[in-house]
């Protein structure tokens, strides 16, 4: 089964927020589950890159993460998913869960409560 990359960018909504730390890891890697990672960069767009077995979804992958990120409201951020086969739906799912994690994170570093 060959692998198929999905690469895109989307230029964030004014008052975007980026992740507060490097990098963020959602799922478990190399274990067939869905994994989200989250790295912060200094430009403002948001760089996507899906890595995924299924072919023929490219326009339903970019609608569906095009509406997370916007309902986040999140720039600044590289973004990585390793579908492993989960749908789009999941997918965004699991980016949502990224994007709070990533701000339970930031809040605990600073001393804000945590997890």
């Amino acid at each position: 089964m060959s692998l198929q990359e999905i690469i895109f960018t989307l230029t964030p909504q004014d008052g975007y927020e980026t992740i507060a730390k490097d990098w963020s890891h959602t799922g478990v890697s190399g274990s067939g589950d869905l994994e989200v990672l989250l790295k912060r960069k200094d430009a403002p767009d948001a760089d996507i890159k899906i890595t995924t077995p299924v072919r023929g979804f490219d326009e339903i992958w970019k609608a569906v993460v095009s509406r997370a990120v916007a309902e986040a409201c999140v720039g600044g951020v590289s973004i990585e998913i390793n579908d492993n086969n989960a749908t789009p739906f999941v997918a965004a799912m699991r980016l949502k869960q990224g994007f709070i994690e990533a701000k339970m994170e930031a809040k605990a570093a600073k001393g804000g409560g945590g997890k």
